[in-house]
């Protein structure tokens, strides 16, 4: 027996898997009315739940509600004639949607799906993946979103940056947040929906160039900059510098590579993350002694892995074991490790330890952070590793 809220439960749980093929409007074979059974029990289950059908029964009879309510009549033996509610009927997703609390949402995804498939019929077995964007933006956002499609399907090619993009209000922040639907959208209206995904590649504009921090370590190197001792340049640019050091350190941490004193013939690379590929372009690293110094987690050895597809005398500092022993009371837990078992461009011992931390050999998912090691042993470290 259900109980109008059972229904409201169950109709949730078909709104959930079938609101995007409605919003297509392929009502599909015998799909409506939608016909929900109120499960009328048999006499003899009636006679074990007297009470329970009688409370069944007179919640159908103050139900008020979207939708056709039918009864029927069942003569039974020892209860006499009954009138239950037999079944409700839905004429469509509105009266589903009525019936969850969801009308509005329906009704503003409906009504932007057809604005936009009326302008874009190609959409339309695109846009029901986005029905929450649909259903919940501010008319504000989807204006945006509308004119952002509409200008950069005729402009394929403009090679502009995104905020010079002529739509009120896409500032850097609306756009970043939406990257993934635009590219998406685009990607059908050219015809081409499985392709390319880099958004600045398939809406033809121009991304940022990316910004290289490195400082310069060595007062005779600074001075063939006029002084300049932390430059933060296009990796391009910093490729074509006319500099030769002779150690190059590249450190995950900002401030790690802000706290290094002056070093002969060094520099220091800051904050690169994975985006290590970058040191690839860098033609005057090749003659350098360079030093890896990263996080003692997961992730560090899996940055030197990388770094070293591009370098591969890839050296590193305080990221053995017997850092990471000696600062155990700095230790704190890496959230979320890298997934590989095994690095292939570490060395033995490198590799040992990776494992141990995979392992949890001596505590759950150990990290310890650069920027935490004592800095006097840190210093010491750092200069001796200079050859």
């Amino acid at each position: 027996m259900k109980l109008p809220e059972d229904v409201r439960q169950f109709l949730a749980r078909r709104f959930q898997s079938k609101h995007r093929e409605w919003l297509v409007g392929d009502p599909g074979e015998g799909q409506w009315p939608l016909e929900v059974p109120l499960g009328i029990p048999t006499e003899q289950a009636a006679l074990r739940q007297v009470d329970g059908v009688r409370a069944w029964v007179s919640a159908w009879q103050g139900w008020q509600g979207v939708g056709t309510l039918s009864w029927c009549e069942r003569r039974w033996k020892a209860l006499g004639v009954q009138r239950l509610p037999e079944k409700l009927a839905l004429r469509g997703p509105e009266d589903v949607a009525m019936w969850i609390g969801a009308s509005a949402r329906w009704v503003r995804s409906l009504s932007r799906y057809q604005t936009l498939t009326a302008r874009w019929p190609v959409l339309a077995q695109q846009l029901p993946r986005y029905f929450d964007v649909l259903a919940d933006y501010s008319d504000a956002d989807f204006r945006r979103l509308a004119e952002m499609l509409d200008w950069i399907s005729r402009n394929p090619k403009s090679n502009l940056y995104p905020r010079q993009i002529p739509v009120a209000g896409a500032d850097s922040k609306w756009l970043d947040s939406r990257k993934g639907i635009i590219s998406d959208l685009i990607a059908t209206l050219q015809g081409d929906p499985t392709g390319e995904r880099d958004f600045f590649w398939r809406c033809g504009l121009r991304a940022q160039p990316q910004l290289m921090r490195m400082r310069v370590l060595d007062p005779d190197l600074r001075a063939r900059f006029g002084g300049l001792g932390d430059i933060s340049a296009p990796c391009d640019e910093v490729a074509r510098i006319g500099i030769r050091p002779k150690s190059v350190f590249v450190v995950e941490n900002l401030q790690t590579g802000l706290a290094f004193d002056d070093l002969p013939g060094a520099v220091v690379i800051m904050r690169l993350g994975y985006a290590v590929d970058v040191l690839g372009q860098l033609p005057w690293l090749q003659q350098a002694q360079c030093i890896y110094w990263g996080d003692i987690d997961t992730h560090g050895f899996a940055i030197l892995n990388r770094a070293r597809t591009y370098i591969p005398s890839l050296k590193t500092v305080l990221m053995d074991e017997f850092t990471l022993m000696s600062h155990r009371d700095l230790w704190v837990e890496e959230k979320d490790q890298h997934s590989s078992t095994e690095l292939p461009l570490l060395t033995n011992t490198e590799q040992k330890l990776y494992q141990s931390i995979k392992g949890n050999v001596w505590d759950q998912q150990v990290r310890l952070e650069q920027e935490r090691i004592r800095w006097d042993v840190a210093w010491n470290a750092i200069q001796a590793s200079i050859r």
